[in-house]
């Protein structure tokens, strides 16, 4: 049998990497999640002050209706109903690695907020933050890019700015 027709045969090439979104889905790319972004309709004073700044920024791997549904009984949510912003669909990515980057990105801009369950517990939800939706945009586009792990956000002027 010719070498090249061996079944257990493997061949070193150099990985390429494509990008994280694309404008169209090639054969074989897997669906590996969906970025979300939401805004809250919560009551609370300071959530009404800043409603076009604070986003929920989430990941998940089956459909946003499903993962919001009943938001007014989850803290994560703030206990009250939510608008979707915007989607992202990600393909032959690691959705919990990448939702745990863009949360390191916008850790400056993280909420701090306490709700208090149906239970009555106080609870501190982690994925909301004060950032502007053209700001999260961007973003997106550095993690198309590849070039995310150079920023982090800065809230005094809602931008992104390189590290260091």
């Amino acid at each position: 049998m010719p070498r090249n027709k061996d079944d257990t045969s493997r061949r070193i090439m150099k990985a390429i990497q494509g990008p994280l979104f694309a404008d169209y889905r090639e054969e074989g790319d897997e669906a590996s999640g969906i970025i979300y972004i939401l805004r809250s309709c919560s009551k609370l004073p300071s959530v009404i002050k800043n409603r076009d700044l604070i986003h929920k920024i989430g990941v998940t791997n089956g459909k946003v209706e499903q993962r919001i549904g009943n938001p007014q009984l989850d803290p994560t949510f703030l206990m009250a109903a939510v608008e979707i912003v915007a989607t992202y669909d990600l393909y032959n990515i690691n959705s919990k690695k990448l939702e745990t980057l863009i949360h390191r990105v916008f850790k400056p801009a993280q909420l701090t907020i306490e709700v208090k369950d149906r239970f009555g517990n106080a609870v501190v939800p982690r994925e909301w933050f004060l950032v502007p939706l053209p700001v999260i945009d961007q973003a997106v586009e550095k993690i198309q890019d590849g070039t995310i792990t150079d920023y982090v956000y800065n809230p005094q002027g809602s931008c992104l700015k390189p590290l260091g």
